[in-house]
């Protein structure tokens, strides 16, 4: 009897590496490619058994999927515009065998203009009516900073036309391209623009015009942090909590901080209820060696630059510039699943050219 329930009961090995999950996609693969073509129950066939198994390498895996031919499905992974999750959708993409009858796709490909017509929640997204323009910027001159108009966006339906206009430009730019090419953006209505419009459809050449100038200014800078000086900036908080920031000054003072624009945040929480929000002995001890191994990872000469680090109210922050978001990601998140069961750890990363998250340390 236990040996039939071996032969029946027998569940798929855990998917622990991109081997394990390729290896049990060919498994299916054949019944995957039915469903997906047969466009029947792709839910229940197809996803509600690859979103497990996904979920089993890492959170932050989201897919798409269709015809790309008459004989081949296509199956698009993407981050969702997580920039943190987006070198493991890539690596996850480049490790695939080759499967016949299948096309694995890293993040939303670019689409053609014409190619681009979302409509959800009643309201339809296309060329026809989204329009954008772009604002200058003069104390941060490397700034995208987009304005995009929708003709029908009233009070009413803003969030609707909001996140109907971000779908449309994931679609539009390219998923990648969207996360690396604007920096700040808007959707406002028609009555709200303060320049003149601008059709949609021209929107990824000037973009493209626009990276092309920032790449010729800021392409192989680098900076060297052997010689800096860190600052250690004490303040008491109105808790009665301590609060201690070691920061590279010297670096704040560079003047090409936007050659660096994607700033990475590592927070881990520890109790500090008994040391006015400062860690003990041992906590303090562990932080240490936890940033001298990210440190050791994230080296300047490969363009991650250390800010520095702030400890209060029982969190120490770890700051991180950096020239790309790929190696800092898979950085923190090995340091996320290392030192999980000492502290709660949390990480973001995301862009901003001119470093001014930490202006309070400047002004300090």
């Amino acid at each position: 009897m236990s040996f039939l329930k071996n032969i029946f009961g027998k569940k798929d090995e855990p998917i622990k590496s991109y081997f394990d999950f390729w290896t049990w996609f060919q498994k299916n693969e054949k019944d995957f490619y039915n469903v997906v073509k047969s466009r029947q129950n792709i839910e229940k066939g197809f996803f509600d058994k690859l979103s497990p198994k996904l979920g089993e390498l890492k959170d932050g895996y989201f897919y798409l999927t269709g015809m790309f031919d008459d004989n081949t499905v296509e199956l698009v992974l993407t981050a969702d515009g997580n920039t943190k999750n987006i070198v493991f959708i890539e690596e996850l993409v480049a490790s695939a065998p080759n499967i016949n009858g299948w096309k694995f796709t890293a993040l939303k490909p670019a689409l053609n203009i014409e190619d681009v017509s979302i409509e959800m929640a009643g309201l339809k997204f296309n060329s026809e009516n989204l329009y954008f323009y772009s604002n200058d910027l003069p104390n941060y001159p490397d700034e995208i900073d987009v304005c995009i108009t929708h003709n029908d966006m009233n009070d009413d339906n803003r969030q609707q036309i909001i996140n109907g206009t971000y779908i449309f430009l994931d679609n539009y730019l390219g998923e990648l391209d969207f996360v690396n090419n604007i920096d700040n953006l808007q959707v406002i209505a028609k009555s709200e623009a303060k320049k003149e419009l601008v059709p949609i459809a021209k929107l990824k050449d000037f973009l493209t015009w626009r990276q092309k100038e920032f790449v010729e200014k800021y392409d192989g800078v680098r900076y060297d942090t052997e010689n800096d000086e860190y600052s250690i900036m004490e303040a008491k908080l109105e808790s009665g909590n301590m609060l201690l920031a070691v920061i590279n000054t010297n670096l704040l003072e560079w003047d090409r901080q936007a050659s660096h624009p994607w700033l990475a945040v590592m927070t881990l929480k520890y109790d500090g209820s008994k040391n006015n929000g400062m860690p003990n002995n041992a906590d303090y001890e562990l932080l240490g060696t936890i940033e001298d191994e990210i440190m050791l990872s994230l080296k300047d000469k490969d363009g991650n630059l250390n800010i520095g680090r702030q400890t209060a109210n029982n969190e120490r922050d770890i700051y991180f510039a950096c020239n790309d978001f790929r190696k800092v990601s898979k950085t923190f998140n090995e340091t996320q699943k290392k030192y999980g069961d000492k502290f709660e750890i949390e990480y973001d990363i995301y862009k901003d050219k001119y470093w001014q998250t930490f202006e309070r340390f400047k002004q300090h």
